[in-house]
This record gives structure tokens, sequence and C-alpha cells, in this order.
């Protein structure tokens, strides 16, 4: 098969994936949700100095990013920005990509979607040697199958799913374009 019909094909496979997907937020929803949890934050913390927004890689990352260029616009505090890297399937080390000091400060853990409260957990564990002022999570998407106690303070959207479904976030590397039920 010439080159030029295996590519056309890949993307006429790839479109069609995309239009069967069960997709639950598109990219301008999402947009708005990351907003208005943006003023969320600014109402829990408008007496902080700091805001840590640490975000687990890689769409935790992202979301943080944005988080972060969101509140810079509209709170006086400092935004800093961290990431976390740490195997979601197999959470026993967690790296920080810097460890600024933690104590007294706001600490909001990003991810893009909690789905048992995990990753989350093993995420918070740096965090735990020192005394931070607050320790905030906020999720793009929440599902509804807690199996560790973590609470999501900031969530986007909310999803009752069953355990056999999987959400997936998309991002281009800058924004959140989508995310879909599986």
């Amino acid at each position: 098969m010439p080159a030029k019909i295996q590519v056309f094909s890949f993307l006429l496979d790839l479109k069609k994936n995309q239009m069967e997907r069960n997709y639950i937020l598109d990219q301008e929803t999402a947009k708005k949700k990351l907003q208005r949890m943006a003023y969320e934050i600014v109402e829990n913390n408008l007496d902080a100095n700091r805001i840590i927004l640490a975000g687990i890689r890689e769409n935790g990352s992202v979301i943080a990013t944005i988080m972060q260029q969101l509140l810079q616009q509209i709170h006086t505090a400092t935004i800093d920005l961290i990431h976390i890297s740490l195997d979601k399937r197999n959470p026993g080390e967690v790296v920080l990509s810097e460890t600024p000091d933690f104590n007294k400060q706001v600490i909001i853990l990003i991810d893009d979607v909690a789905n048992s409260g995990r990753t989350m957990l093993y995420a918070m564990k740096p965090f735990l040697a020192s005394h931070p002022a607050k320790m905030q999570t906020l999720a793009l998407v929440d599902r509804t199958h807690k199996t560790f106690p973590v609470n999501t303070d900031y969530i986007g959207m909310s999803l009752a799913t069953t355990l056999q479904e999987h959400i997936y976030v998309e991002t281009d590397g800058k924004n959140v374009t989508g995310a879909y039920l599986e």
C-alpha cells in the first residue's frame, strides 16, 4: 500500500475512534470548569500570601499550569508550581520537581481524574514532613469510587461510573482538549 494511502487510512481510523468515544467534556467546557475552580480557590484562600500548586504528571501538571495562569490573573498571592512524578499503578517513590519550604503554605495537589484516591494519597507523602497551613486537592473529573480516605476539594465534574469504566483526560500539552468515558 502506498505511503499516502496508509497515512490517509490511519487518519480515518483516528477520526473514527474519536467519534466512537463517549466524550463527557469538550475543550470549551473544560476551560469553563477550570475557571470556576480557580475562583473557588481564591474564595477559600483569600488570606493566603502564597499558594503552591503541585501537579501530578502528566495531565495533572498540565492542569496545574493552567490553574497557575488563571490564579495569577485573579489572586494577589504568589502562585508557585511544582510537579510530582510517581508510578500511578505502583506508587512507591514520589519525586518532586523542587522542594521549597512547605511550612505554613497552602498546597493544592492537582490531578486530572480522582478515582480511588490512591494516587493523591501517595502524592501527599512528601508534604507530610512539613506543616502546611492547608492541604487541598483538585481534580478535573472526580469519580465516586473512593477506596482511600481522600476527598477532592475542587471538582470540575463529578461522575458516577461502574468499576469497569475508565475516564481519560486528553491534553495537547498546554490545554485540556477533552475527557471521555470508556
